[in-house]
């Protein structure tokens, strides 16, 4: 991880470990070596894969022929320190990679509550009941339950647990397993044998009186679970297997913790998540909006939200001019055989929308950026001279997704995504690896995202290109990153079929992991497009090209800073600054003046009165204005103005003049005042 001091980037003098909380919420995450070896081996299980996504994160993007849509869910490091200042009380909130009792805990949850439900409502039927990153889960097909219905469920689950029942492994042959599903009339699990290529089947008993096909690992009985450390939280629907076609499933979510403290703790994280949310934050700072007669899942960018992203891309695209890039607009539709030349057509249909007929030729809404880079850069022949070329581009694309999948800022159909495509020659591929690297560093302080996880995914199985250009990729993003010297984990085989990549995710104050950044070299495209430059002997060569994001998604990134700030953004990005305050409408006039004069230096600036002061203190405190510049008698005839801040309270009285030099001189630091 690459460590900056945060003390001049975050608003009101805080750092990412002291929230503005009436009672401190402190999250640090421990750092896993860059080796995997913390890891809990992975088992084989029947059922969705133990890294299942948590019911409350969004699931990444779709794998695609080239640069995807960074992964927008928030995933754990090994351990997670919790600190309640008004419990003077610490709590390690272990995660299922740190602790093999908590996996095991949360695992036979899922089974006591399957087997609770089917208790207490016959006939229905089990499907999967994973663990995952907080908890577990477990699909039925049944009738619509209730929060009621959780409560008795709760109920069935802890005189389960006080029996104390053993749960004891079964090897049994696949004609054994399949007889036993049907004298039980579970369709779901025989379509899940069927799937099962291993061999013996395994079986889990809850005593003699409840099993399930599983891998395992469970604990040796349910006493050893804590009754007080478990919570259901949530119902939903889910349809079996994803598929939209086919049935709805009732899908209950469950927490479980290895002691009551800490469920206690990780419940103060989710009241904290809570306040934070940015759906909610979204409406009442009145940023942005999703409206359902425009369609789901397009975002409407209110004048609050819209200036800060336009103070986003302004920042964005004046840096990657001073770091020699060459800013690209391209068209939202092209004709679709361009998608079959970049391979999306085979590769990635599904996420793609319908394809549009005009004059009998067919085009396509974009789902990716990178084919229009290509073309440009083959509009004419370039020289080994010119190199490297950077493009880069903030291009809206548009994916299909279910609307079961939208989710606020975090999945969307349409988005824009900063992208930016290299094209080098050999020698010049870690050079600008690492220029890529600064280049996101330097991004993402501005933010305030100084905390960061790393991670180089190698070759895969499957992939194109030659072993030798494989090598010198890695090796390439492997110096770059000990160039930067931060530390890294290496994921083997987790490349995509086109290249390397180095995946960067950022943490948030809360301590919750995101990817944004990701670097990826690429051997497909540039052979599909058939691009080349001529070498120093006059001969045709193929450019390395090298697609990186830095933000990803601007929708989702937006969502991200509502978070990680709850609202209370630096001064730098606030979408009001500064807000003048009379005590009384004799000051309106001088008020009037103080503002324009403010506006005229770009300083984003209003007057409000008409109520009484302590009320428009206390209403620009919850629109969380930075700034206050309260105006009365003695003010008016000095020409002064008092600033209060929302956080440090009053700063004092100063001339405008003064307080413009001071919001401009922060603004360009990016500090608060």
């Amino acid at each position: 991880m690459a460590a900056i001091s945060p003390s001049l980037l975050l608003p009101h003098g805080q750092t990412l470990a002291s929230p503005p909380l009436h009672r401190r919420l402190l999250l640090t995450f421990a750092r896993r070596a860059p080796a995997l070896s913390s890891r809990v081996p992975a088992r084989k299980r029947h059922g969705p894969s133990r890294r299942s996504p948590p019911p409350h994160a969004v699931a990444a993007e779709e794998a695609a022929v080239e640069t995807e849509e960074p992964e927008q869910q928030a995933s754990s490091a090994a351990a997670m320190v919790v600190e309640v200042e008004v419990e003077k009380d610490r709590v390690v909130l272990p995660t299922n990679d740190s602790s093999e009792r908590l996996l095991r805990i949360r695992h036979t949850c899922a089974h006591v509550m399957a087997m609770a439900v089917q208790k207490l409502f016959p006939g229905s039927k089990v499907t999967i009941g994973p663990w995952i990153e907080n908890g577990f889960y477990y699909d039925f097909d049944m009738e619509p339950l209730t929060d009621k219905d959780l409560k008795r469920i709760k109920k069935e689950m802890d005189r389960i647990i006080s029996r104390n029942l053993p749960l004891i492994r079964e090897e049994v042959s696949r004609e054994e397993a399949r007889n036993r599903i049907m004298a039980l009339n579970e369709p779901y699990k025989l379509e899940i044998l069927e799937g099962i290529r291993e061999e013996p089947i395994t079986i889990y008993h809850i005593g003699n009186e409840w099993w399930d096909l599983c891998a395992g690992p469970h604990v040796e009985s349910t006493g050893e679970i804590s009754k007080k450390a478990v919570e259901l939280e949530s119902v939903a629907g889910a349809y079996w297997r994803g598929d939209e076609n086919k049935p709805m499933l009732q899908r209950i979510y469950g927490t479980a913790w290895e002691n009551e403290e800490q469920l206690k703790a990780y419940i103060h994280f989710k009241e904290e998540a809570k306040r934070r949310d940015h759906r909610r934050l979204g409406q009442d700072l009145d940023l942005f909006s999703l409206q359902e007669d425009a369609g789901g899942g397009l975002v409407f960018w209110h004048p609050n939200g819209a200036i800060i992203r336009h103070l986003i891309e302004d920042s964005w695209k004046k840096i990657h001019l001073q770091h020699g890039y060459k800013l690209l607009y391209t068209p939202h539709v092209a004709k679709a055989d361009l998608w079959k030349t970049s391979g999306h057509l085979d590769f990635y249909r599904e996420n793609m929308y319908d394809q549009m007929n005009i004059e009998d030729e067919l085009y396509q809404l974009r789902p990716m950026n990178c084919p229009y880079h290509i073309l440009y850069y083959k509009s004419k022949l370039h020289s080994y001279k010119e190199f490297p070329i950077r493009f880069a581009e903030l291009g809206t694309v548009y994916r299909y997704e279910l609307s079961g999948s939208l989710h606020g800022l975090f999945r969307v159909r349409g988005f824009t995504q900063d992208d930016a495509h290299i094209f080098c020659l050999d020698d010049q591929l870690r050079g600008e690896i690492k220029g890529v690297l600064d280049l996101t560093e330097e991004i993402l302080l501005q933010f305030g995202f100084n905390k960061y996880e790393v991670n180089l995914s190698t070759r895969p199985g499957k992939s194109v290109g030659s072993d030798n250009i494989w090598e010198k990729a890695t090796a390439a993003l492997k110096d770059a990153l000990d160039d930067k010297g931060w530390n890294y984990q290496i994921d083997e085989g987790g490349g995509a079929f086109y290249g390397p990549k180095i995946d960067l995710k950022i943490e948030d104050a809360l301590g919750r992991k995101w990817q944004c950044s990701t670097v990826q070299v690429d051997f497909n495209l540039p052979e599909r497009f058939d691009i080349s430059y001529v070498d120093s002997n006059a001969e045709k060569r193929r450019p390395i090209m090298v697609h990186r994001a830095v933000l990803g998604s601007l929708e989702r990134f937006f969502g991200v800073l509502i978070e990680h700030y709850a609202g209370d953004f630096p001064l730098w990005i606030s979408p009001m600054q500064a807000r003048v305050l009379p005590v009384t409408d004799n000051e309106v006039n001088y008020c009037d003046e103080v503002v324009s004069k403010l506006q005229s230096h770009g300083i984003r600036a209003e007057l409000c009165h008409g109520e009484r002061l302590p009320k428009l203190i206390r209403n620009a405190e919850k629109q969380k204005v930075p700034l206050m510049a309260v105006v009365g008698p003695k003010e008016v005839e000095t020409k002064n103005v008092t600033v209060r801040s929302r956080f440090s309270g009053e700063i004092g009285t100063m001339t405008v003049d003064d307080f413009i030099a001071r919001i401009n001189y922060a603004v360009e630091k990016k500090t608060s005042l």
